[in-house]
């Protein structure tokens, strides 16, 4: 099996590598301390196709797959990962695309990638993080609506997003535990919405977070994402799948990034007449790290592959 990257995704990587580069240092300190979201840099990101490039053509993307997003991913955490989450702009738009109906793929996914439009998905709870079957925020039906109460934690974009995917109990009656859950994409200038901005984190503060909360929040039937209630749960594993390798190429970056730095520095700083890339323990590091490095690249770049 071949996993060399074709002409195009060597094209893809350079040039998302030559916009981080250029774009990135001059403002990522002043957004990173004012802890605010990048917004002309995720427009001129929006201008050159990165936002959502696994989106359908049809729907206003490039069309590409989840190694060509990984690869973006990469190149953009190697140079600053708070600039860099402009990509995740987009978050949720993967299940629109896979599970959504015909109208709902129309009416959401060519506003991201025109910047016109930013979607974040809202899973994590005070009291559920990993553990997605403990979340209580509940969507009950009444007529042809949905009217959701709960609060979620740590949502990426929950403040400055126009629709979030919502990952609710949809059928809290149901025998199986795993057929309680929908998610649907709920508006967020919807009566009852509300998000609290989350800051001084400890990292990647050009991100927005908050923590969202409903309040007889009403989404009609027409939002839930699929063909029944029941299929929440086996939709966000699925987009859990997908983040892993996402998740996976950002660590490749950051530790790239550390890696360059630590190679000027080597050859800059002098010890005993001569730089320190000059000793050998160091270059020793040095070739173990980058090793190291290509080794967890290829792994996400296979896993990409096979999504």
């Amino acid at each position: 099996m071949d996993f060399e990257l074709t002409q195009r995704q060597e094209q893809i990587r350079l040039a998302a590598r030559e916009f981080a580069e250029g774009e990135f240092p001059e403002i990522a300190r002043e957004y990173d301390r004012l802890e605010e979201f990048p917004r002309d840099l995720w427009k001129k990101a929006c201008e050159l196709g990165f936002i959502g490039l696994f989106i359908k053509k049809e729907y206003g993307g490039l069309g590409l797959g989840f190694l060509e997003f990984a690869m973006v991913m990469e190149e953009f955490w190697r140079v600053d990962p708070g600039c860099g989450n402009i990509l995740l702009t987009a978050f949720g738009s993967e299940l629109i695309q896979i599970y959504g109906t015909e109208e709902q793929k129309k009416k959401y996914l060519p506003p991201l990638t025109k910047g016109k439009a930013i979607m974040g998905t809202a899973i994590t709870e005070p009291d559920a993080g990993s553990d997605i079957l403990s979340i209580l925020t509940l969507a009950k039906r009444e007529g042809d609506h949905y009217v959701i109460n709960g609060t979620k934690q740590f949502i990426t974009n929950g403040s400055i997003a126009n629709y979030l995917a919502v990952f609710c109990l949809a059928h809290p009656e149901a025998e199986s535990r795993l057929k309680r859950f929908g998610t649907i994409i709920v508006e967020t200038e919807r009566h009852g919405f509300g998000a609290t901005k989350l800051t001084g984190k400890m990292g990647i503060r050009a991100s927005d977070t908050a923590e969202i909360r409903f309040t007889d929040v009403r989404v009609p039937r027409e939002n839930l994402i699929g063909q029944e209630e029941g299929e929440g749960f086996s939709q966000i594993m699925q987009l859990f799948n997908i983040n892993r390798v996402i998740a996976a190429s950002q660590g490749v970056g950051v530790a790239q990034g550390a890696l360059d730095k630590a190679i000027r520095y080597v050859k800059q700083r002098k010890q005993f007449g001569q730089p320190l890339a000059a000793f050998q323990a160091i270059q020793f590091k040095i070739a173990e790290m980058a090793t190291w490095i290509e080794a967890a690249r290829c792994l996400t770049y296979q896993a990409g592959w096979m999504i």
